[in-house]
């Protein structure tokens, strides 16, 4: 390290990567003595930064939160990640963190060093999300109530507008937050309902914390409840259909949120809902392995209609190549 101005700040980079380092270790990575780290670490608390002294044998230092936010120091790594970060929370339907999100990857980028600014803005312009359904969009309020709920474990009180606009108001145990089809959602347990529910955080009017602690499920995997909740919504058709193939291949060739899956013997049962049947006889029409409909009968009216319609696709361009090979024949 060439100067004492880079050594304090590889001194600061150091403080930022752990909870607490001891004072040996400090010196001995910048390649200074003791009384030298001494007065970098006054340095740094002269311009602000919350540098507290640990006593003990041999005494240690860790940085505290302050008022002011201290320089970061990023590696080329971790820049690249905060800006693929940033272009996800631009396109994630949180609407008052954009403007954020803009101004935050301007400042990497001008302090970037040249041929890394070049290469980030690229991803930037460049690289879309496959958001196939609109996305909703929400301000970060919402968010930010409930992943503290979350992670404090204590109950709320919801004001909540329901898709046919009715309005409710419930005590719910927040377990945890996932975004899934465009979508933000708190999972948890609803008092109200007495049960696991998913609610919309886009339809939540109001938060209120409640001075009552909860105990979440051991490693509650919110994504996956979400899933299987929007898979078993009551719809018009009930789905059982049996796939002749192990888990893992029905797992892979066709998408969670489809159903409940369950391993039966040398088969997997599907159990799903549907208001549309020509969109899931679609879905079926696309696998490898044969499967056999169980319920209801008119799915396979729809899978029928799929098949012709299919074929009929093909028909033309299968009665000209036999009409190619006919004429290449001939001459």
């Amino acid at each position: 390290m060439s100067s004492p101005t880079n050594r304090v700040l590889a001194l600061l980079e150091l403080l930022q990567n752990a909870d607490e380092l001891p004072g040996p270790e400090l010196a001995h990575q910048l390649g200074v003595d003791g009384r030298t780290l001494r007065r970098y670490i006054t340095r740094l608390q002269d311009m602000g930064v919350p540098v507290q002294s640990v006593r003990g044998r041999y005494g240690a230092y860790r940085l505290l939160p302050g008022s002011k936010l201290p320089p970061l120091m990023l590696t080329d790594q971790e820049a690249v990640a905060m800006s693929v970060g940033l272009l996800f929370a631009r396109q994630l339907g949180l609407a008052d963190t954009v403007a954020g999100a803009h101004s935050a990857q301007a400042k990497l980028e001008r302090v970037m060093p040249p041929v890394l600014r070049d290469k980030l803005r690229a991803v930037s312009s460049t690289v879309q999300l496959e958001l196939s359904q609109p996305v909703a969009t929400l301000h970060s309020e919402s968010l930010l109530e409930m992943s503290a709920a979350a992670q404090g474990r204590y109950r709320v009180r919801l004001h909540y507008q329901a898709a046919n606009q009715e309005l409710s108001e419930r005590e719910f145990d927040c377990y945890g937050l996932a975004w899934r089809s465009g979508r933000w959602y708190a999972v948890g347990y609803c008092h109200l309902r007495s049960g696991l529910r998913s609610f919309r955080l886009d339809r939540i009017l109001s938060v209120t914390p409640l001075s009552v602690s909860f105990l979440a499920p051991f490693d509650f995997d919110a994504v996956r409840h979400l899933a299987l909740g929007l898979a078993t919504m009551p719809r018009k058709h009930a789905i059982v259909v049996r796939l002749k193939t192990s888990l893992a291949t029905a797992q892979l060739e066709l998408f969670e949120a489809i159903g409940v899956f369950r391993p039966v013997e040398d088969a997997v049962m599907l159990y799903s809902q549907a208001d549309d049947l020509p969109w899931f006889a679609r879905q079926l029409a696309r696998v490898s392995f044969d499967f056999e409909v169980l319920e209801p009968p008119v799915l396979l009216e729809a899978i029928t209609a799929c098949a012709r319609r299919l074929l009929a696709q093909a028909k033309p361009a299968t009665e000209q190549a036999v009409s190619e090979r006919a004429d290449t024949s001939t001459a």
